[in-house]
Protein backbone atom coordinates (compact mmCIF):
# COMPACT_ATOMS: atom_id res chain seq x y z
CA UNK A 1 0.00 0.00 0.00
CA UNK A 2 2.93 2.19 0.83
CA UNK A 3 4.86 1.73 -2.39
CA UNK A 4 1.89 2.54 -4.73
CA UNK A 5 1.21 5.93 -2.55
CA UNK A 6 4.97 6.47 -3.20
CA UNK A 7 3.87 5.90 -6.75
CA UNK A 8 1.20 8.17 -7.12
CA UNK A 9 3.49 11.12 -5.17
CA UNK A 10 6.17 10.35 -8.12
CA UNK A 11 3.68 10.59 -10.77
CA UNK A 12 2.07 13.82 -9.79
CA UNK A 13 5.69 15.43 -9.06
CA UNK A 14 5.13 16.05 -5.38
CA UNK A 15 8.41 16.95 -3.52
CA UNK A 16 9.44 15.65 -0.05
CA UNK A 17 8.90 19.24 1.37
CA UNK A 18 5.43 19.11 0.02
CA UNK A 19 4.83 16.08 1.76
CA UNK A 20 5.84 17.08 5.02
CA UNK A 21 3.96 20.22 4.53
CA UNK A 22 0.92 18.01 3.49
CA UNK A 23 1.46 15.62 6.77
CA UNK A 24 1.81 18.87 8.48
CA UNK A 25 -1.39 20.40 7.49
CA UNK A 26 -3.49 17.47 8.66
CA UNK A 27 -2.02 17.27 11.83
CA UNK A 28 -3.50 20.93 12.43
CA UNK A 29 -6.93 19.87 12.09
CA UNK A 30 -6.32 17.62 15.06
CA UNK A 31 -6.65 18.90 18.46
CA UNK A 32 -4.14 20.20 21.07
CA UNK A 33 -5.76 18.07 23.20
CA UNK A 34 -4.97 14.48 22.36
CA UNK A 35 -8.04 12.74 24.25
CA UNK A 36 -11.21 13.78 22.67
CA UNK A 37 -14.63 13.41 24.38
CA UNK A 38 -17.21 11.93 22.22
CA UNK A 39 -20.27 12.91 23.99
CA UNK A 40 -22.56 9.81 24.03
CA UNK A 41 -25.97 10.04 24.64
CA UNK A 42 -29.04 7.18 25.57
CA UNK A 43 -32.01 9.10 23.35
CA UNK A 44 -35.59 8.55 24.54
CA UNK A 45 -36.27 7.67 20.63
CA UNK A 46 -32.60 6.01 19.37
CA UNK A 47 -32.11 5.58 15.56
CA UNK A 48 -32.97 2.37 14.26
CA UNK A 49 -32.17 2.45 10.50
CA UNK A 50 -28.74 5.51 10.44
CA UNK A 51 -26.05 6.03 12.78
CA UNK A 52 -25.73 8.86 15.00
CA UNK A 53 -23.58 12.02 13.13
CA UNK A 54 -21.15 13.07 14.75
CA UNK A 55 -19.89 17.02 14.90
CA UNK A 56 -16.78 19.12 16.53
CA UNK A 57 -17.59 21.33 19.44
CA UNK A 58 -15.79 24.13 18.70
CA UNK A 59 -15.17 27.65 20.79
CA UNK A 60 -15.40 30.73 20.47
CA UNK A 61 -12.91 32.31 23.03
CA UNK A 62 -10.24 32.13 20.44
CA UNK A 63 -9.76 33.57 16.76
CA UNK A 64 -8.13 29.95 16.34
CA UNK A 65 -10.79 27.29 15.63
CA UNK A 66 -10.10 24.44 19.12
CA UNK A 67 -11.79 20.98 19.08
CA UNK A 68 -13.03 20.85 22.11
CA UNK A 69 -14.56 17.41 22.05
CA UNK A 70 -17.07 15.52 19.42
CA UNK A 71 -21.12 16.00 19.71
CA UNK A 72 -23.68 13.04 18.49
CA UNK A 73 -26.55 14.22 17.05
CA UNK A 74 -29.30 12.03 15.54
CA UNK A 75 -30.18 11.64 12.08
CA UNK A 76 -33.90 11.90 12.15
CA UNK A 77 -32.90 15.79 12.85
CA UNK A 78 -29.73 16.88 11.39
CA UNK A 79 -29.52 14.05 8.80
CA UNK A 80 -33.19 13.05 6.83
CA UNK A 81 -33.61 13.50 3.41
CA UNK A 82 -34.57 17.53 2.87
CA UNK A 83 -37.62 17.84 1.29
CA UNK A 84 -37.08 21.33 -0.51
CA UNK A 85 -41.39 21.24 -1.18
CA UNK A 86 -41.42 21.27 2.42
CA UNK A 87 -38.84 23.78 2.79
CA UNK A 88 -40.41 26.32 0.14
CA UNK A 89 -44.11 25.78 2.20
CA UNK A 90 -42.83 27.07 5.02
CA UNK A 91 -40.75 30.06 3.46
CA UNK A 92 -44.40 30.82 1.91
CA UNK A 93 -46.45 30.51 5.05
CA UNK A 94 -43.69 32.74 6.61
CA UNK A 95 -44.00 35.77 4.25
CA UNK A 96 -47.55 35.29 3.84
CA UNK A 97 -48.82 35.18 7.83
CA UNK A 98 -47.23 38.96 8.27
CA UNK A 99 -48.37 40.29 5.13
CA UNK A 100 -51.29 42.54 5.45
CA UNK A 101 -51.91 44.15 2.16
CA UNK A 102 -52.93 47.97 2.28
CA UNK A 103 -54.43 48.61 -1.29
CA UNK A 104 -57.53 50.74 -0.81
CA UNK A 105 -60.56 50.98 -3.77
CA UNK A 106 -63.55 53.28 -3.27
CA UNK A 107 -67.48 51.95 -3.70
CA UNK A 108 -69.99 54.44 -5.25
CA UNK A 109 -70.83 55.32 -1.85
CA UNK A 110 -67.22 56.13 -0.80
CA UNK A 111 -66.41 58.71 -3.86
CA UNK A 112 -66.86 62.41 -3.70
CA UNK A 113 -69.93 64.02 -5.39
CA UNK A 114 -72.77 62.09 -7.60
CA UNK A 115 -75.25 63.22 -4.71
CA UNK A 116 -78.40 64.14 -7.47
CA UNK A 117 -79.82 62.86 -10.36
CA UNK A 118 -77.18 63.75 -13.73
CA UNK A 119 -80.30 64.14 -16.33
CA UNK A 120 -84.23 63.11 -15.84
CA UNK A 121 -85.31 59.38 -16.21
CA UNK A 122 -87.25 59.97 -18.99
CA UNK A 123 -87.68 62.84 -21.95
CA UNK A 124 -84.41 63.51 -23.58
CA UNK A 125 -83.47 59.82 -25.13
CA UNK A 126 -80.31 59.70 -23.03
CA UNK A 127 -79.50 56.23 -21.08
CA UNK A 128 -81.18 56.11 -17.65
CA UNK A 129 -78.35 57.29 -14.79
CA UNK A 130 -78.96 57.90 -11.21
CA UNK A 131 -75.35 59.09 -10.18
CA UNK A 132 -72.03 60.27 -11.99
CA UNK A 133 -70.33 58.27 -9.40
CA UNK A 134 -71.85 54.88 -10.63
CA UNK A 135 -68.97 52.39 -11.56
CA UNK A 136 -70.19 53.16 -15.23
CA UNK A 137 -68.71 56.46 -15.02
CA UNK A 138 -65.16 57.74 -15.35
CA UNK A 139 -64.29 58.76 -11.55
CA UNK A 140 -66.71 56.42 -10.28
CA UNK A 141 -66.63 54.00 -7.48
CA UNK A 142 -64.55 50.70 -8.13
CA UNK A 143 -66.49 47.08 -7.65
CA UNK A 144 -65.02 44.52 -6.12
CA UNK A 145 -61.72 46.34 -5.90
CA UNK A 146 -59.21 46.05 -3.22
CA UNK A 147 -59.72 47.03 0.54
CA UNK A 148 -56.63 47.71 3.00
CA UNK A 149 -56.32 45.86 5.74
CA UNK A 150 -56.65 42.47 3.86
CA UNK A 151 -54.53 39.62 5.69
CA UNK A 152 -52.96 36.61 3.62
CA UNK A 153 -52.68 34.86 7.07
CA UNK A 154 -53.22 30.96 7.22
CA UNK A 155 -51.72 27.99 9.27
CA UNK A 156 -49.27 25.62 7.79
CA UNK A 157 -50.22 21.78 9.39
CA UNK A 158 -48.17 21.44 12.03
CA UNK A 159 -46.19 18.30 10.62
CA UNK A 160 -44.81 20.46 7.92
CA UNK A 161 -43.90 23.05 10.05
CA UNK A 162 -41.55 20.01 11.95
CA UNK A 163 -40.35 18.23 8.79
CA UNK A 164 -39.60 22.03 7.18
CA UNK A 165 -37.28 22.40 10.29
CA UNK A 166 -35.68 19.32 10.03
CA UNK A 167 -35.23 19.17 6.31
CA UNK A 168 -33.31 22.61 6.70
CA UNK A 169 -31.50 21.63 9.41
CA UNK A 170 -30.06 18.57 7.43
CA UNK A 171 -29.37 21.08 4.34
CA UNK A 172 -27.51 22.66 6.21
CA UNK A 173 -25.70 19.92 8.29
CA UNK A 174 -24.56 18.56 4.59
CA UNK A 175 -23.87 21.69 3.42
CA UNK A 176 -21.42 21.98 6.40
CA UNK A 177 -22.92 25.27 7.21
CA UNK A 178 -24.06 24.40 10.57
CA UNK A 179 -21.82 24.56 14.01
CA UNK A 180 -21.83 23.60 17.07
CA UNK A 181 -20.44 25.56 19.85
CA UNK A 182 -19.31 25.36 23.50
CA UNK A 183 -21.05 28.56 24.47
CA UNK A 184 -21.42 32.27 22.92
CA UNK A 185 -18.97 33.77 25.33
CA UNK A 186 -16.40 35.98 24.33
CA UNK A 187 -13.06 37.49 25.08
CA UNK A 188 -14.13 41.25 24.22
CA UNK A 189 -17.19 43.53 22.90
CA UNK A 190 -15.53 44.47 20.26
CA UNK A 191 -17.02 43.84 16.74
CA UNK A 192 -13.51 43.38 15.01
CA UNK A 193 -13.05 40.39 17.45
CA UNK A 194 -16.57 38.70 15.56
CA UNK A 195 -15.10 40.05 11.90
CA UNK A 196 -11.91 38.01 12.22
CA UNK A 197 -13.20 35.23 14.16
CA UNK A 198 -16.20 34.71 10.72
CA UNK A 199 -13.53 34.94 8.16
CA UNK A 200 -11.17 32.87 9.46
CA UNK A 201 -13.54 29.68 10.02
CA UNK A 202 -14.82 30.83 7.01
CA UNK A 203 -18.35 31.33 8.42
CA UNK A 204 -21.03 33.94 6.85
CA UNK A 205 -20.97 36.46 5.27
CA UNK A 206 -23.89 36.34 7.34
CA UNK A 207 -24.56 34.39 11.01
CA UNK A 208 -27.30 33.17 13.18
CA UNK A 209 -26.57 32.30 16.55
CA UNK A 210 -28.58 30.31 18.81
CA UNK A 211 -28.97 29.98 22.12
CA UNK A 212 -31.12 28.04 24.59
CA UNK A 213 -31.85 31.22 26.82
CA UNK A 214 -33.17 34.80 26.16
CA UNK A 215 -30.21 36.26 27.74
CA UNK A 216 -27.18 35.94 26.15
CA UNK A 217 -23.73 37.13 26.57
CA UNK A 218 -23.08 41.06 27.20
CA UNK A 219 -19.55 40.71 24.96
CA UNK A 220 -21.33 39.26 22.21
CA UNK A 221 -24.20 41.12 22.21
CA UNK A 222 -22.45 44.34 22.52
CA UNK A 223 -19.76 43.43 19.59
CA UNK A 224 -22.99 42.05 17.21
CA UNK A 225 -25.30 45.07 17.82
CA UNK A 226 -23.84 47.27 14.75
CA UNK A 227 -23.21 44.02 12.84
CA UNK A 228 -26.49 43.63 10.27
CA UNK A 229 -25.68 39.79 9.18
CA UNK A 230 -24.73 38.73 12.42
CA UNK A 231 -28.13 38.06 14.61
CA UNK A 232 -28.83 36.38 17.64
CA UNK A 233 -31.87 33.97 18.41
CA UNK A 234 -33.08 31.93 20.97
CA UNK A 235 -34.09 28.20 20.56
CA UNK A 236 -38.22 28.43 20.82
CA UNK A 237 -37.79 31.30 17.64
CA UNK A 238 -35.85 28.86 15.30
CA UNK A 239 -37.53 29.36 11.77
CA UNK A 240 -37.02 27.73 8.30
CA UNK A 241 -37.07 31.29 6.71
CA UNK A 242 -34.16 32.73 9.45
CA UNK A 243 -31.99 29.81 8.64
CA UNK A 244 -32.17 29.80 5.19
CA UNK A 245 -32.03 33.75 5.20
CA UNK A 246 -28.34 33.48 6.72
CA UNK A 247 -25.25 31.72 5.18
CA UNK A 248 -24.12 30.06 8.51
CA UNK A 249 -26.30 28.37 11.37
CA UNK A 250 -24.08 28.43 14.69
CA UNK A 251 -25.42 26.29 18.11
CA UNK A 252 -24.51 26.28 21.31
CA UNK A 253 -24.10 22.81 22.68
CA UNK A 254 -27.26 23.21 24.73
CA UNK A 255 -29.42 24.37 22.15
CA UNK A 256 -28.64 21.60 19.62
CA UNK A 257 -29.66 19.20 22.30
CA UNK A 258 -32.68 21.03 23.18
CA UNK A 259 -33.66 21.53 19.74
CA UNK A 260 -33.07 17.73 18.99
CA UNK A 261 -35.41 16.45 22.25
CA UNK A 262 -38.46 18.80 21.27
CA UNK A 263 -38.31 17.97 17.56
CA UNK A 264 -37.73 13.81 18.00
CA UNK A 265 -40.94 14.69 21.09
CA UNK A 266 -43.05 15.32 18.07
CA UNK A 267 -41.75 13.54 15.31
CA UNK A 268 -42.61 10.50 17.68
CA UNK A 269 -46.14 11.69 19.45
CA UNK A 270 -49.46 11.54 18.02
CA UNK A 271 -50.83 14.80 18.95
CA UNK A 272 -54.28 15.04 16.39
CA UNK A 273 -56.45 15.19 19.61
CA UNK A 274 -54.45 17.80 21.58
CA UNK A 275 -54.21 19.99 18.54
CA UNK A 276 -57.97 19.75 17.61
CA UNK A 277 -59.13 22.80 20.49
CA UNK A 278 -56.59 24.85 18.76
CA UNK A 279 -57.85 24.63 15.13
CA UNK A 280 -58.95 27.77 13.29
CA UNK A 281 -61.65 27.77 11.62
CA UNK A 282 -60.56 28.85 7.93
CA UNK A 283 -63.95 29.20 6.26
Amino acid sequence: MSSNLLNVFKRLNITAATQIRLCSSVSNVVPDNREISVTKKEWKFPPQYTKPREVWIENLDTIEEKKLGLFELHPLVYATVPRIDLIHRNVEWQKKYRWVSWAHTKTRAEVRGGGRKPWPQKGLGRARHGSIRSPLWRGGGIVHGPRSGKTHFFMLPFDMRIHGLTSTLSAKFAQDDLHVVKDLELPTEEPAYIIDLIESRNWGPSVLLVDDTDYAPRNITVATDNLPHVNIMPVYGLNVYSMLKHDTLILTHSAAQKIEERLLIHLHSSITEQQMKFKLSQV
